[in-house]
Parts: structure tokens; C-alpha cells; sequence
């Protein structure tokens, strides 16, 4: 999981009120819903010692949000008067949470968001294509391509000396519509970062797009015979193959990042072992099994990399007010500041001292683990080995 979205939240000093409700718009009286939460969130955080203008910017920002229908949730956080980040949720909070802590309580927003895979998805026929897409964030898409050649579309047999000129003109016609989008589809792609790639729509049509897009997407390919652009044609079929192969990459990541640590062999198991990792810049993917009763805490300094399990460590290392915080807080600013990457696990995935264990960009004889074993760098390899690999459903 790519947790650069977070940078905002440590490019400057806390403390940081962070607030998680029940936004949900489906009821005849959602508004006034919004308020009582509010209000009740409201007195919590001034409770907590937070700052009136911060708590107004806060309300202004649960209040005046732009609503959605159904049920779904708010992420807000915010400093000295100013909400720095607001992130919807895809469903509500199990419960309204209000804090104000020296860093953002930004662990719930990170396990409800979960790795965003970013796709592309293409419905085509023989005069065009729709386009839909999803970047990292959850940024929608959308493009719709009318082929810029349009007669003639069929092959037709007439008879006589034109029938075989008029097969190959639609022929042509197709090729060039499927020119088009293919065009179209890759411009996309390659500005999101797509990591799939869904293409759906007339079997023609669709080889036609396929033959046309470069080697790199045609890796990335799920062709499927669900969805049709015929109006009133049922999307869910095509809805849910898309959803399947967003989770296939997903799942992909996550075996990928657990065959890594296996390969170091204990190298980075257990919160100390981590901690001391962040503090080397050594982290290349932290493996955690999240756990919201955690009442683990850790010290942390005003760098990102000024993390430990002892204050007199950080005290060592020049910090004159060590500060204790939540741990998850601390090892989330450790891994955004360091450009690491975060692998949320279940506790039966791996076997982990805590619930914690880290990936290593490398490993050398003072890395905490390694002893005299014959292992002369822990690498961060496979992040794009065995991605993409072409299917059809």
C-alpha cells in the first residue's frame, strides 16, 4: 500500500485532531443525524484539550461536505485551525471516534482504505468504446471514444466484382475505430498507472483494441465476455470481473510482499526488530496485522526516522522531548517519511512477534536478526514480477 497520500499530515507539527463518523445519507432526516453526531464529537474533542478554531474548521468540513446517497463514512484531520486532509469512506465507521494526539490517528483511514489498485476497464464495439477508470485515491473516470471512421461497418455481400472491396473497407473500418481506442485506452492508462487492464464488449472489436495496444498493457489484460454497449445491457456481470482482477492484483501484492520476508528468515520479526529497521532507512514494505484494541505505544522525536521503544534511545540521539504516542501513529509517519510501503496481513497469513515484521531494503551485519548467517544483502525485489499476466474469463 502506497501511503503517500498521508505526506500532507507529517509535512507539518501537531497536535492533530482527527475525527471518524457516520456520514450516511439515507434517511429523511440524515442532516439533522449529522448534526447530533457532530455535536456529540465536538464536545469530545474539546475535552481533549483541542483548540476552538480547529474544532470550528472541523464542524464547517462535517457540516458543509458535499453528501452522498447511502451509507458511507468521513475522515477528517486537522491543525491549528486548518482541515489538512478529508477522505470519504466507503462505509461508516463502527463507531464516532474523536481524538487529539500529538500525530494523526490515521490507522483506521489506512485499513478502511486498503491498497488501491488503480484500473482501467474498456467496453468496445466497431464504432468506439466507453471508458471507465479508477486511480489511486479512488479518482473516477471516464471517456467515451466515437471511431472516426464509421461506414462502412459491416461486411455485406452484394455480389459481383465489389463484394470482396466492401469486406475489406469494413475491415479497415474496424482496424481504424480499434485504432482509436486503443489510443485512448493507453493515454489513460499510463496516466493513472494502471494495473489493470479489463476489456470487454464485441469479440471482434475487442481483438481488434487488443492487437493495437502496446506489449506492457497486453500484460496487464483480463479479456472478458461480459458487457455489451447495447442500451440497457445488465453491467453487474461485467461489474463483478472487474472487481475480481482488481482483488487478483491486490492479493498478488500481498503474496509477493510475504515470499520476500519469508526469504530473509526471521530477519525483521517483531516491533524492536522494525523500529530499529525505520530508524536505518531500512524498511522497504511493513507487514502488520492491524489490531484497533492495541494499546501499544512507541517515542518519537520531530523526525520521521526518530522512532524507538525507549526515550533514552532518542535521547542518545539528540531529542530533548521525546514524545509518546500511539504506536501504529508513529510506525505510519516512520513509513510515509521513509517512502515505505504498508502490507495489512490477517494473523494467519504469517507468523509475526506482535503482529509486526518488516521487508528490508537490505541487510548488513548489524541489522538486528542476522547474526554470522551467510546473507549478504536482503533486497527489495518483485514488486512488478508476476503482475499482469494476460487472462481471460
Amino acid at each position: 500500500m502506497d501511503l503517500t497520500f498521508l505526506s500532507p499530515l507529517y509535512a507539518r507539527s501537531g497536535p492533530w485532531a482527527s475525527v471518524y463518523l457516520d456520514a450516511s445519507h439515507n434517511t429523511a432526516n440524515a442532516d439533522t443525524e449529522l448534526q447530533l453526531r457532530w455535536r456529540a464529537l465536538r464536545e469530545n474533542l474539546a475535552e481533549q484539550g483541542t483548540s476552538p478554531d480547529t474544532v470550528h474548521a472541523l464542524g464547517d468540513a462535517v457540516l458543509r461536505h458535499d453528501p452522498r446517497p447511502g451509507e458511507y463514512g468521513l475522515a477528517l484531520t486537522a491543525a491549528d485551525g486548518e482541515v489538512v486532509l478529508t477522505h470519504y469512506l466507503a462505509a461508516p465507521p463502527l463507531r464516532d471516534v474523536a481524538t487529539y494526539e500529538p500525530l494523526p490517528h490515521a490507522m483506521p483511514l489506512v485499513a478502511q482504505r486498503g491498497e488501491e489498485i488503480s484500473w482501467l476497464r474498456v467496453l468496445v464495439n466497431r464504432t468506439g468504446a466507453d471508458i471507465d477508470a479508477v486511480s489511486a485515491g479512488c479518482v473516477p473516470r471516464h471517456a467515451t471514444v466515437d471511431g472516426g471512421t464509421d461506414f462502412p461497418l459491416r461486411k455485406v455481400k452484394p455480389g459481383g466484382w465489389s463484394q470482396s472491396r466492401f469486406q475489406r473497407a469494413a475491415e479497415m473500418t474496424w482496424h481504424r475505430n480499434g485504432g482509436d481506442a486503443a489510443k485512448a485506452v493507453t493515454d489513460l492508462g499510463d496516466m493513472i498507472g494502471a494495473e489493470v487492464l479489463v476489456v470487454a464488449g464485441d469479440p471482434q472489436a475487442r481483438q481488434q483494441l487488443i492487437a493495437q495496444l502496446p506489449t506492457r498493457w497486453q500484460r496487464r489484460l483480463v479479456q472478458t465476455d461480459a458487457g455489451s454497449r447495447a442500451v440497457g445491457a445488465d453491467p453487474e456481470p461485467l461489474n463483478e470481473v472487474t472487481i475480481q482482477a482488481i482483488a487478483e492484483v491486490a492479493a498478488e501484492h500481498t503474496r509477493q510482499a510475504l515470499d520476500r520476508y519469508a526469504a530473509q528468515e526471521g530477519i525483521g520479526n517483531g516491533l524492536p526488530a522494525v523500529v530499529q529497521a525505520l530508524q536505518r532507512n531500512q524498511v522497504d514494505t511493513l507487514l502488520l496485522v492491524d489490531d484497533p484494541s492495541s494499546t501499544e505505544r512507541l517515542w518519537i522525536g520531530p523526525d520521521p526516522t526518530q522512532i524507538s521503544v525507549d526515550p533514552d534511545e532518542l535521547a542518545d540521539m539528540g531529542v530533548r522531548e521525546p514524545q509518546q504516542v500511539r504506536g501504529d501513529a508513529a510506525l505510519l509517519r516512520a513509513l510515509t517519511g521513509t517512502h515505505a510501503s504498508l502490507v495489512l496481513v490477517g494473523p494467519d497469513d504469517v507468523d509475526l512477534d506482535g503482529g509486526v515484521g518488516a521487508v528490508l531494503r537490505y541487510a548488513d551485519r548489524s541489522t538486528p536478526g542476522r547474526g554470522d548467517r551467510d546473507v549478504a544483502n536482503v533486497t527489495a525485489q518483485g514488486h512488478h514480477q508476476g503482475r499482469g499476466q494476460r487472462r481471460n474469463r
